[in-house]
């Protein structure tokens, strides 16, 4: 502030300096480092140096001559985005008009932005972009007195026409700039005109016949949104020819034109989507009928025959981010037409990129609409099968997508897949568990997890427990039999279990128990009453393995690529048993039956490995275990410090850096029993009792922030 009067005092200086060098000079460079010199200065000026001078003018003049049209423009960018007393909002206005007269002879009417950016030069391209701030920077402040004065609407429309013209132009940083004043703008328009609405509503002076109107004539929300009618549907437009990619969408053109699967998210671009998603909202609310109009007139052009990739992505995507923001009704009805001609094009082209582009098209859009799909069980059943249809192209990221959409619809309609349906002979679950290895025959392991996670949610909404029972069985029987197989010939030959296909048999079957367990939830007691034992045993098996390992080639053998395989195995039982642990509701019969197996397979080969071989998956399960049954666990918990305590300690003490997970985890551990099973901290003995005390310590000093937080919570409890 006493740097800004600093200047206030002593700026009629300078502004006599550059005045006069403006109005008197003709020397190119001179008038350039002039003009630069007043872009810094002007957001500190007192206004009347700008206005009640002969600077705005002199300005204007250089503004339509080349070599000064930038730097010009920048300054009057600066006067533009000042934020002023009332009394200088005429002075604004009279600003705006001679700007946008000074424009036209730079910038005719109908003038192609977008090609004249494209083959334009550095400096053309430059204006460009200084027309976008100065649009943005003068409206953001100065709209409102614009609306207010009739006189000056037109020249109003005139420059967010021009703003929505250099929306078009293919220049990331200049769509941003403009992006985030639409989205301000429009959601400015939308809180007028629902403030209007509800302003109405509340004096009593409602009418149905227009929403926002008074019984003493238009509301002001009504007259912005009349005022704006055209701009607001060349936005929507924009918006629609425009829309980012979402989050969803993992089929992608890469820089060569081929259609690949997406390897890394671009976060500026999901940013990006969010903001013009909730333009396109608003725009959507502002007017139904003029959104569903401008999309299907779109999508008729794509079906004519002249369709493009970048075409059908953005309407498609523009599609899915308006999801919601229509009457249900005339939602349906758009949806109908929508899904209907993308079904029918995919039907009618030929080309597996083009296939690709328009199956995830599909997926996107009906992913988006849960709703209408509950309610239209046809629609809903041709997607499903459509979506198993695009599970056996191979085509990279279309499988991904497929099982990706059918985990989004199972979890949002799974209820209409266990109830029988009109005209149908059995539940669409019982249908689907009849073909399942036809479905799943050409998915890749994580495509199969996720496909039993969507079938575990649709079985979990099954209210007759006899028939949940059935499903699931039926839908274990393949991983089921595969497991049996193995164990079986493991009995006979041991050795059996140490080949790589068959490690990583065991994985997938682990992993796919996983999933079924953690969207099923409680009711997958059954299978894990029917796994528990010979899992057990396979861990039990594996620990051996490992420690003969490590015995025959030395501690560095942990690290060997075969013994991460054989790993690989407990870690996926580990994982399997803490999720159990998640989701069971029997208490009970988890601390009796459960707990008790776990303790000599489990924490005695953890006690008596190596500390390369242990897994930190344990100091997890057994702090999921203590978290669940609390109290209950007060039993086990000394053995589960002898186990885990002093031999973890060894291993992370030595460092800050080794063994990162194991730090984590074991301090996990340690806060669940202090919080759950405090009583039992009384048993140890003093060195035990000082170890853990110093092992807090030690903790709130760790460098890596997530172990001293969890030690503070710790001693919180202490």
């Amino acid at each position: 502030r006493e740097l800004k009067q600093t200047l206030n005092n002593q700026f009629r200086s300078i502004h006599e300096l550059c005045m006069f060098v403006l109005l008197n000079t003709r020397k190119t460079e001179l008038l350039r480092a002039t003009l630069a010199a007043l872009a810094a200065y002007l957001s500190w000026v007192p206004p009347g140096y700008i206005f009640e001078s002969q600077l705005v003018n002199a300005l204007m003049g250089l503004f339509p001559q080349a070599p000064f049209r930038n730097v010009a423009l920048q300054c009057l960018t600066e006067v533009g985005s000042l934020q002023m007393p009332i009394e200088f909002d005429g002075h604004f206005g009279t600003f705006f008009r001679m700007f946008s007269q000074q424009l036209v002879t730079i910038l005719p009417p109908n003038t192609n932005l977008q090609q004249a950016y494209e083959g334009g030069t550095d400096e053309q391209q430059a204006f460009v972009q200084n027309l976008a701030l100065f649009y943005t920077g003068f409206l953001k402040h100065h709209i409102p007195y614009l609306e207010s004065q009739p006189a000056e609407h037109q020249v109003l429309l005139l420059g967010l026409e021009n703003l929505i013209n250099i929306s078009y132009v293919e220049d990331t940083e200049v769509f941003k700039t403009c992006l985030d004043y639409w989205n301000m703008f429009v959601a400015d328009i939308y809180a007028t005109q629902a403030h209007a609405f509800v302003g109405a509503a509340a004096s009593g002076d409602f009418s149905f016949a227009t929403p926002g109107a008074t019984a003493n004539g238009v509301a002001p929300g009504s007259q912005r949104k009349m005022l704006y009618t055209g701009i607001l549907s060349k936005l929507r437009a924009l918006m629609i020819n425009r829309m980012a990619k979402p989050e969803e969408v993992i089929v992608v053109e890469d820089d060569q034109g081929n259609i690949v699967r997406e390897t890394m998210k671009d976060n500026d671009v999901l940013m990006q989507y969010r903001t013009m998603r909730e333009t396109l909202i608003y725009l959507s609310h502002l007017d139904y009928e003029d959104t569903e109009h401008q999309m299907l007139e779109k999508l008729r052009g794509q079906m004519s025959g002249s369709w493009t990739w970048n075409g059908l992505n953005t309407l498609c995507w523009a599609i899915g981010s308006i999801s919601g923001s229509m009457h249900e009704e005339q939602e349906n009805r758009f949806l109908v037409t929508v899904i209907r001609d993308l079904l029918n094009l995919c039907e009618i082209t030929r080309g597996k990129d083009n296939k690709a582009v328009i199956a995830s098209n599909i997926m996107y859009v009906v992913g988006q609409y849960p709703k209408f799909l509950r309610a239209h069980w046809k629609f809903l059943k041709t997607v499903v099968n459509k979506l198993f249809e695009f599970m056996h192209e191979t085509h990279p990221g279309v499988q991904d997508m497929a099982c990706d959409t059918f985990l989004k619809i199972a979890n949002k309609c799974k209820r209409k897949f266990v109830v029988l349906q009109l005209q149908e002979q059995q539940p669409f679950v019982g249908e689907l568990l009849d073909n399942l290895q036809a479905t799943i025959q050409d998915l890749q392991p994580h495509q199969i997890h996720s496909f039993y996670e969507s079938v575990g949610l649709m079985i979990g909404a099954e209210v007759d427990s006899a028939k949940r029972d059935e499903y699931l069985s039926r839908l274990m029987a393949p991983p089921n039999a595969i497991w049996a197989q193995i164990i079986k010939q493991a009995q006979a030959n041991p050795d059996v279990l140490k080949q790589q296909e068959v490690i990583k048999s065991l994985t997938n079957v682990l992993q796919t128990n996983v999933a079924v367990c953690s969207s099923l939830g409680h009711p997958y007691l059954s299978q894990m009453i029917q796994m528990a034992d010979s899992m057990l045993t396979v861990y039990r098996l594996y620990s051996e393995s490992v420690g003969q390992a490590i015995v025959t080639g030395g501690p560095h053998s942990a690290r060997s690529s075969f013994v991460k395989y054989m790993r690989s195995v407990k870690k996926a039982v580990l994982r399997l048993i803490e999720t159990f642990v998640d989701k069971c509701e029997d208490e009970a019969l988890l601390a009796t039956k459960f707990v008790p197996a776990l303790m000599e397979p489990v924490l005695g080969d953890y006690a008596t490995s190596v500390p390369d071989a242990r897994e930190p998956e344990v100091l997890s399960l057994f702090a999921a275990i203590v978290k669940k049954l609390k109290a209950a666990m007060e039993p086990e918990v000394p053995k589960v410090l002898t186990a885990v305590f002093e031999p973890t300690l060894a291993m992370i003490t030595i460092n800050f850096e080794d063994f990162p997970e194991h730090r984590l985890k074991f301090f996990a551990l340690l806060h669940a029993i202090t919080n759950h099973c405090f009583k039992c901290l009384f048993a140890m003995s003093p060195p035990q009792l000082k170890l853990l005390i110093d092992s807090i310590i030690w903790a709130f000093r760790h460098t890596e922030r997530n172990v001293a937080e969890t030690g503070l919570l710790l001693l919180e409890v202490y």
